[in-house]
């Protein structure tokens, strides 16, 4: 088998857009993934038995229903209950958020659950309210202890942009498959994304570790 690197020379600000776009929509889905989850996660764990059983099941249900599903559904059938149409980087980043929320919500609850009582009950004492101390005292350390967890989440929010792909986002993966379809050298091209994905997930990966060995210390009580 010959390999040509023509398909990439001749398509590279097609392809380089497309890479763009990936990432564009990686950020955005953490962003909004992570938003949600703190708040869902916190709410769980300090907002009482009734918040916590309707917020339960939206963390039930997105853990239970494939993503796939979900952008299918946020894409196809939401703007017919709604009637107004949702564009396909919209849809992806609701959905992509939607569904990591309910990972990260749960592992910003066992994070905080983890910070012993005696912190809440002398951040108290000082006069702190219950949010206050959550925000300064139990959430800082939490999030210390979760951030091995909460970057192999940052990973699959960049990994599953790709399956933005199915409702036509112009992201990697869709972009590759209109080249491969047009020049016929699938190897190349589907080769090279798996590398540039590599290359987007690994350095995240890397500096997450780095970070958590440099402060670990700091999320001990």
């Amino acid at each position: 088998m010959t390999i040509s690197l023509a398909p990439f020379a001749n398509n590279w600000f097609f392809l380089l857009k497309a890479v763009w776009i990936t990432v564009v929509i990686s950020l955005s889905s953490m962003l909004l993934g992570f938003a949600i989850g703190i708040v869902v996660g916190s709410l769980r764990t300090y907002g009482g038995k009734w918040v916590d059983r309707i917020l339960g099941f939206y963390v039930d249900t997105m853990r239970a229903i494939p993503l796939l599903v979900v952008l299918i559904w946020i894409y196809f059938a939401f703007p017919l209950a709604i009637g107004i149409s949702v564009n396909v980087m919209t849809a992806a980043i609701a959905a992509l958020g939607i569904h990591l929320g309910a990972y990260v919500a749960e592992t910003i609850r066992a994070g905080l659950t983890s910070v012993r009582r005696g912190q809440m009950s002398a951040a108290l004492a000082l006069g702190m309210s219950r949010m206050q101390a959550v925000r300064t005292v139990i959430l800082p350390q939490a999030l210390i202890r979760m951030l091995p967890s909460l970057g192999s989440l940052l990973i699959f929010a960049i990994k599953d942009s790709a399956i933005a792909s199915v409702i036509a986002v112009p992201e990697l993966l869709r972009q590759t498959q209109v080249v491969a379809g047009k020049t016929f050298r699938p190897f190349e091209l589907y080769t090279g994304a798996m590398l540039i994905y590599f290359l987007l997930c690994f350095p995240v990966a890397r500096s997450v570790d780095r970070l958590y060995r440099r402060i670990s210390f700091l999320g001990s009580s």
